[in-house]
């Protein structure tokens, strides 16, 4: 849960390096509480009302681990937008995004794996 929390405290932090785990574990809690998010909305009848809140409450905090993901596989922020191409362009960004990072430092930090190690 802490992988949840710790992204959040990081609201708008764009710069640096995020482990796969970090990132992979934010989205599996995050599509969790989406889902029951959705549920609760729809049981009191208000739904999307709920559900946009709490989508819009997460975004930049989850396009800010997206993009230090990929600075710590060596690529920048902007790679995000290769999602935008049809069919092709979400594979590849999930490709990228489950690739293991350096464990060099490089131009966006030091290797947040050998911090945690």
């Amino acid at each position: 849960m802490h992988y949840y929390t710790d992204v959040l405290k990081k609201y708008t932090v764009f710069s640096g390096r995020a482990r796969r785990q970090e990132y992979w574990m934010f989205t599996l809690f995050n599509l969790i509480a989406l889902i029951i998010v959705a549920i609760i909305d729809s049981v009191i009848g208000t739904y999307p009302l709920l559900y946009a809140i709490y989508a819009l409450a997460v975004f930049l905090p989850g396009l800010a681990v997206g993009v230090r993901r990929l600075h710590d596989t060596g690529k920048s922020g902007w790679w995000l937008l290769i999602a935008l191409i049809p069919l092709i362009g979400g594979i590849w960004l999930l490709v990228l995004m489950a690739s293991e990072g350096h464990a060099q430092p490089n131009e966006y930090g030091p290797s947040p794996k050998a911090v945690h190690a």
